[in-house]
């Protein structure tokens, strides 16, 4: 025996399918149109016009709602271009990879609220005096097996990192740590940042910023690797 239920809801499909293919079926019979009840999200409403209009006025919001978020991403990275524009501009003026370094340092603290900073550098520290902020890895890349797979991949990689990692990166202040993001400079060592917010670096948020800074410091590192 089949079931009523079954075949009702079949033939509402098809008739749901044929008013799909046929949008000005209503308009050939109108009288039809005034008798349906049209659904709302409270209550219901007698006219087709009215419930369409309704319903193109809370698209309408959407899309602006939706505007109106990508324009404030537009402008927050905006904000963020000039100031990695600003960053850049004082690596550039630098007199020697020290004051780069520096530079750098200081002002994604300054100007990004970045909490921990750190350069992590394979093999001696390309003329940089001691800082707080600054490691050296004499083994180089044998040195460092936590990041044998990051170090393959020569991509940055952001998020939560394991305990072991983040010691490796940021020594004593790992404990401070929640979220960090991190990057390779060339051949030359990493490059970290760390948050005390676990939501600040998220896995798969952007990295293009990173990658600019990261480059224009790898560019200053060098420069000194070749005059020395």
């Amino acid at each position: 025996m089949s079931d009523p239920l079954l075949k009702e809801t079949l033939a509402a499909k098809d008739v749901a399918a044929y008013l799909k293919r046929h949008p000005h079926f209503l308009g050939d019979y109108p009288e039809l149109a005034a008798q349906l009840t049209l659904p709302r999200e409270h209550g219901s409403v007698a006219s087709l016009a009215v419930y369409q209009s309704q319903q193109l006025r809370e698209k309408n919001a959407e899309l602006e709602q939706r505007l109106a978020e990508l324009v404030a991403i537009a402008a927050e990275n905006e904000r963020l271009m000039q100031r990695v524009h600003e960053l850049n501009v004082a690596v550039l003026r630098a007199a020697t990879p020290a004051i780069a370094a520096r530079s750098v340092v200081t002002r994604l603290g300054e100007d990004f609220h970045i909490e921990h900073v750190h350069l992590l550098l394979f093999g001696n520290a390309y003329g940089l005096p001691p800082a707080e902020w600054l490691a050296v890895e004499p083994r180089g890349r044998a040195g460092m097996p936590e990041f044998s797979d990051f170090l393959a991949n020569h991509e940055p990689v952001t998020g939560r990192l394991s305990a072991e990692r983040l010691y490796r990166l940021f020594g004593e202040q790992a404990p401070q740590v929640q979220s960090a993001a991190v990057t390779p400079l060339g051949e030359l060592g990493l490059f970290a940042l760390g948050s005390t917010s676990a939501d600040h670096f998220q896995p798969g948020s952007g990295t293009l910023f990173l990658k600019m800074i990261a480059a224009t410091l790898t560019a200053a590192l060098q420069r000194s690797r070749d005059i020395a």
